[in-house]
């Protein structure tokens, strides 16, 4: 899961509250003192230390995966349409990439707070500035499962409907590599599924449409 570009007082802030913890506790966990936390609420435009900046990115490294979906759903937005024409920032994203061979399709199951698996998705990583999608979504597959792929196309985008992140969907083709969880931190397992089985294991409910457009047609 990539981390933000640059930790403000804002985000950090988001962290603590997806985290779930105090002033006190969220500056123990940080190893800082209680009234940098303060001075977060008060002035959020503010820019951490680098050593701050670190301990920020090893915190939300570290986070259970509920506490970096919250993290995620409050800190990331869809970005305007017209972002790029005013030359704002681009706000962060995730690619999703939907691996196929054949009649297969690769899923991962996430790793719970508790350490127990709580759900099955497409690969998936957050999208830094400046990098596009389609090089996530390759990058992040190899990482998580070990399988190489290749973009076929963008399938589109949404404010995903229960997570609240904005997410790129990319149709992938399988090249090479044998499925196996390549990360054991974020995933409990990684599995080839069948398409007409595929919603055994993610909600149809949940699942992008065009993706079950793409899934019956993509031989």
């Amino acid at each position: 899961m990539a981390q933000p570009q640059q930790w403000t007082g804002r985000t950090a802030c988001t962290l603590q509250s997806a985290l779930r913890m105090t002033n006190e506790a969220f500056a123990g966990h940080l190893g800082t003192a209680v009234r940098t936390v303060a001075t977060w609420h008060q002035k959020p435009e503010r820019v951490p230390s680098a050593e701050m900046q670190l301990a920020l990115d090893t915190a939300l490294e570290r986070a259970g995966s509920g506490a970096r979906a919250r993290f995620i759903s409050n800190a990331v937005e869809p970005p305007p349409p017209d972002t790029a024409a005013h030359g704002v920032a681009q706000a962060l994203k995730v690619a999703i990439a939907v691996v196929v061979d054949g009649s297969r399709v690769l899923v991962v199951q996430r790793r719970g707070e508790d350490g127990a698996g709580i759900s099955w998705q497409f690969p998936a990583g957050m999208v830094k500035p400046g990098v596009s999608s389609a090089t996530v979504a390759v990058r992040e597959t190899f990482a998580e499962t070990g399988v190489h792929c290749a973009v076929v196309r963008k399938l589109g985008s949404r404010l995903h409907p229960i997570t609240r992140v904005y997410c790129d969907y990319l149709l992938c083709e399988y090249l090479t590599g044998e499925a196996h969880n390549m990360d054991v931190v974020e995933n409990v397992d990684v599995t080839w599924a069948t398409k007409e089985k595929i919603t055994r294991f993610i909600p149809a409910e949940t699942i992008f449409p065009p993706i079950l457009e793409a899934l019956e047609v993509f031989e």
